[in-house]
Order: C-alpha cells, then structure tokens, then sequence
C-alpha cells in the first residue's frame, strides 16, 4: 500500500487538487517505471506465517535489511514498518499481514526493473536464510486463516481493520491474505493520461488472468484461479473497482478528483500521529468539518496525496498510472508485469492499437468481464471472445511496442522476451493457478504444503 507523505502546502480550492496530479505530466523522454511486488513471508521449518516481533520476525528481517543497504527506517510509533532509500529511490514497506513489498525505483527500462527485483531478492534471501525464513510469489495466501495472520504495527492499517467490514465482506481478505504486483507509469498530458487510464481500466482483467495465482485458500482449492480478483468485487465499492466516468471521451483530471472528494477519508496524519477520518469525506474536510478534532483541522497537499492512496480502483491515477489487477507471483513474472504494460502504455502505436480493439467495449461488459474472470482465468468471454484469444493479440501489441521501444541490454536484446511467460501461459490456455491445482491434484496428493516448497522465492 501506498507510503504515507507530510507536505504542508495549503489547498485554497478544487482546482489546486487536478493541478497537483496535472503537473505529473512529463516528456516522453522522463517517462519511468516504478514495479512494486509482495510476498508473503513464512518460516522454512513450518510454513507458519512470520511474526512482527522476535528473534525471527518481520522486524529483525528489516533491522537487517536496514543495516545491509543503509537505508532511512520509517518509523509508526517507535516501530520500524519499513526502510526508504535515502535519496528516494526505492522503498521497502509491509502490507497488513507482514507481506514484504518492494517499491521499486523510478527506472527507464525492464532490463534495470529485473535487476532491481533480483538484486532485492537475492538481499532478501541473505538476511531471511539464516533465520530460517523464506518467500513465496504467489496471490493469494494458501494456508493461513485471518486469525493465523500476524498483524503489523501500522496505524492506519488499525484504523483500516476498524473500517473494511463495514463496508464490504472481503476487506480484511484483500488486507492481510493477498500479494500483488504493479506498476506505476507517466503521461505526458490530460489526454495522454486519458487514454492510458482507459486501456488499463478495460484491460485490467485481462492482466488478473494472466497473473491468476492464488486457487487456494486455508489449505483447499477455493473454486477460483484468482481469489484476489473475487476478493476486490467486494472490498469496498466506493474506492475500488471500475470508474464509470472514466469511460468518457471527455475525462480529465478533475472529473477524478470529484470523484476522490466524496469517498470517506481513511485518517488524517499530523505530527507523526494518525487520527481516524472514516466519518468525512476530503469534500466535506475542505469545508471544515474536522474543526475542533484536529488543531490542523484544513486540509493540505500532504492530506490529499494519502487520500488518492487510500483509493483503489483497478487502475490508479495520482500524478502518475497505477496497474492493479495482478495477482502476485514468481520472479519472471515480476519482470512480466511491467513489460506487458509499457509495452502497451509506452509505444504510441502499440497504444493506439490497443485502444482501438477496446474502443468500443462498455462498462458493463467490462464489469461483467471482471466478474468472471476469477472464476474463469483466461476461459472468460468479453464480446464473445476468450481472454486466452484476446491475450494473444494484446500480447502481440505489447511485444510490438517493446521491439519498437528498442530498449537493449548489453547482450543487445530488447526488453520484449520479458514478455515470455504470458505468452506461454495464453499459448497453453492454462493460468498458473490452474498448473498448481493440477500439482495440488497429482505429485502434491491434495496437500497445499509443498507449494511453500515449489514457488518460493
């Protein structure tokens, strides 16, 4: 989830919220690739979930990573919950559960995204084996129950954990029993943003049976491919899912931030200190209505940043493009996931291309689309097509869009073979999900256990 910011600088109106996201747009030749990935973090010896405190812990995991890297601790009442690079480049934060995310560095090409990720893993793997802890890419904890889950000290998770089951059944699910991986991208203007706002909204499901990963759930298969992609259809409909004012040809900036003004507010952060917001919305805080609760009671640039964080829609918008809808999973598959997207995103006719084999799907067949999807991976139908079929074209508009990027290593390759477990997976028909079902069912003989074996980091 998104770090949480401090950044004085008062609103004075609606208008100064869609120019701070405005000012986001940067040239082509800025653009960057931000990749975060979670894992779930568990002991080798047992496969039980790892706690905060202890000799093996979260926390001794970070106070190593801090040591070995020199990076700033963050601190949440005398806790660490997580490390920042010290010239902001990268950061490393837990999810509710102790899921262990790397935010990635704003980086120009897949190449350096992939040696970011094994470069932490390997850091990771130095510290977590002689603590007899290990990793596991996956989307969906396979084995846990919510009352097994360890919970981190962070404030606003406390105050999330109040808030989620009243306002959706899966909450506390998507908090403390998933891993994603994501990536945030640029655009160069409203109408850049637009488009690739769109295409990510329509294709969002598309990436959820790519990624799907997570078939299990407290050790027995749960009748989906992704209980991650179940789990966000009721998490909290105000602040997730699809944005219908998105699909129009005239959305900008600020028909976003009308939007984000009336979702109620998570907490409000002064002084290093969290104070629950639940009952406002940012609208109703701009006009006053935390007078005589806080002795900041207006908002700042520094409130609304961690508002547009407490949003989740299936794609993101703050001054930059969130990608949302993937389950978690295996190293490859950290380096595929931005590659399918700047493929798309960051080639003009790969963009177009795209846009046009969507340009005409609706929200209700997308919301339908996102329904079935976790249900039924790539076998799902948009406009009587298969996501398998669909995938294989969109596939080839995201290789094309790498090749023409042109982006090469020092073996002279381009970035498009980071698309290959996609597109072995649409080759096949058959998610990752559906392979550990077929273990699950075969060398695993109806145990969940070896997976903590088999896709562990």
């Amino acid at each position: 989830m998104a770090r949480d910011t401090t950044d004085d600088t008062p609103i004075s109106s609606v208008e100064d919220l869609a120019d701070w996201m405005a000012a986001g747009c940067k040239p082509k030749e800025k653009w960057r690739i931000g990749t975060e990935h979670e894992k779930f973090v568990f002991f080798t010896d047992s496969h039980a979930p790892v706690p905060y405190e202890g000799e093996r812990s979260i926390r001794a995991l970070l106070e190593g990573m801090a040591s070995m890297l020199g990076w700033e601790p963050i601190i949440d009442a005398g806790k660490i919950i997580g490390l920042v690079e010290p010239t902001g480049h990268g950061a490393i934060s837990l999810e509710p559960g102790g899921q262990f995310e790397l935010s990635g560095a704003p980086l120009e090409n897949i190449h350096q995204t992939c040696r970011e990720s094994n470069a932490h893993l390997a850091q990771l793997r130095e510290i977590a084996e002689p603590l007899g802890i290990r990793f596991l890419g996956i989307g969906g904890s396979p084995a846990w129950s919510l009352a097994d889950t360890p919970k981190m000290p962070k404030s606003r998770y406390d105050i999330m954990t109040r808030y989620m089951p009243k306002v959706g059944s899966q909450g506390l699910d998507m908090m403390y029993r998933t891993c994603t991986i994501q990536v945030n991208l640029d655009f160069s203007s409203e109408a850049d943003m637009r488009s690739k706002l769109q295409l990510g909204l329509k294709l969002q499901p598309l990436a959820t049976a790519l990624f799907a990963s997570s078939p299990f759930t407290e050790g027995k298969p749960n009748g989906l491919v992704s209980w991650r992609g179940d789990i966000w259809r009721d998490t909290d409909n105000q602040r997730s899912g699809q944005l219908p004012f998105a699909y129009s040809d005239t959305f900008g900036f600020m028909d976003y931030v009308e939007w984000a003004l009336d979702v109620p507010m998570y907490f409000v952060l002064r002084d290093g200190r969290y104070h629950e917001a639940t009952h406002v919305t940012f609208r109703q805080f701009m006009n006053g209505a935390l007078k005589g609760e806080l002795e900041q009671p207006m908002p700042t640039i520094g409130d609304w940043t961690n508002h547009l964080g407490t949003l989740f829609p299936d794609a993101r918008l703050k001054r930059f493009i969130e990608m949302r809808g993937a389950d978690g999973g295996p190293w490859r598959r950290i380096c595929a996931l931005p590659a399918f997207w700047v493929g798309l995103l960051y080639d003009e006719s790969a963009l177009d291309e795209a846009l046009a084999l969507v340009s005409d799907w609706t929200l209700d067949e997308v919301n339908a689309l996102r329904d079935t999807t976790p249900t039924e991976g790539l076998k799902a139908r948009i406009r009587g097509r298969s996501l398998q079929e669909i995938g294989k074209q969109v596939l080839g508009i995201s290789r094309r869009g790498l090749v023409a990027r042109a982006r090469l290593n020092q073996e002279g390759n381009d970035e498009s073979h980071f698309l290959a477990p996609l597109e072995e997976t649409v080759a096949r028909g058959t998610t990752l999900a559906e392979e550990m079902l077929a273990l699950y069912n075969g060398r695993w003989n109806g145990d969940v256990d070896p997976v903590f074996v088999d896709y562990a980091y």
